[in-house]
């Protein structure tokens, strides 16, 4: 009688802990998500600093502000990592992971234009090489592995140091009178250290739409004049992304003496995803992959 009265009482107990165990979980499962979600915006302690360098200039604050407008600082340096499903029609199409504090990325090439890629086709920057598998693949990985990575990334990979900032004149872009904030690189900085980037900012939105460049890869640090040719990139389609706002569709036209020529590319990202974990085995260079060089000195 006692041990039927002692089980009773341990199953009672047992019951009555999982009720009071359900009702703290009831209580605490929203406060867990919400604290989740708001790793996005809280602050992280690498903000600060940045904001401060930027702060310096009257060329970063205005970077700043358009940073903010995309997302703000916060929003990046809690994004470990971009993914997406970038390319363009007839060209190089892949998966892309980037690790946002190493810039190491690796891609899954999906496809090359009219030629399909082979099984495990890949594309590579480790941080010291640049390689592609397999090493029949006709690209350039030392060029194209972080290309668009960068271009998608704008304007928070701008806020890197090493970057200058010149803020230019106003300029009329499809009736629209944009801000204009040229960035330029100091020597030693990445493959193109003479590359520039002039950001075309809305003046309500504060969002990048355009971006006028120049890719001096291999070719040293050219004079920058009002005779250069460059490239018009426009960004379209925005899309806010674990609270990242960026653009979904880009469109690549000649431009030179201040005019829009013609179109040279287009180019989609989709898939977008900053939380995807980053996957340091695939940095792992296979036997038969080939490295390409950078550019001559």
């Amino acid at each position: 009688m006692r041990n039927n009265f002692s089980k009773a009482v341990l199953f009672l107990g047992i019951i009555g802990f999982l009720i009071i165990a359900g009702i703290i979980f009831l209580q605490m499962s929203p406060t867990e998500s919400f604290n989740a979600e708001e790793m996005t915006t809280k602050e992280h302690p690498l903000s600060a600093q940045v904001k401060t360098r930027l702060m310096e200039s009257e060329g970063g604050e205005l970077l700043l502000q358009t940073i903010e407008a995309h997302g703000g600082l916060d929003a990046w340096h809690h994004a470990e990592t971009s993914s997406y499903l970038i390319g363009s029609t007839g060209g190089v199409q892949s998966k892309m992971v980037a690790n946002n504090r190493t810039r190491q990325v690796y891609h899954d090439i999906r496809s090359m234009g009219a030629d399909a890629p082979s099984s495990g086709a890949q594309m590579v920057w480790d941080g010291t090489n640049a390689w592609v598998y397999p090493d029949t693949l006709r690209v350039n990985s030392r060029f194209m592995a972080t290309t668009w990575y960068y271009f998608h990334s704008i304007p928070f990979i701008l806020a890197d140091p090493g970057v200058r900032y010149e803020i230019l004149p106003n300029e009329v872009l499809e009736d629209v009178e944009y801000r204009l904030l040229r960035a330029t690189f100091d020597d030693g900085v990445g493959d193109a250290p003479g590359d520039h980037y002039t950001l075309y900012i809305h003046p309500e939105t504060h969002l990048v739409d355009a971006l006028r460049y120049r890719s001096t890869y291999g070719s040293g640090r050219p004079p920058i004049n009002d005779e250069m040719t460059e490239t018009l990139l426009d960004y379209m389609d925005y899309v806010t992304v674990d609270g990242l706002t960026v653009a979904t569709k880009f469109q690549g036209f000649g431009f030179s003496e201040g005019l829009r020529g013609d179109q040279y590319y287009e180019v989609m990202a989709s898939e977008i995803s900053y939380r995807i974990p980053f996957d340091p085995s695939r940095l792992t260079m296979p036997s038969d992959a080939r490295i390409d060089p950078g550019p001559p000195e």
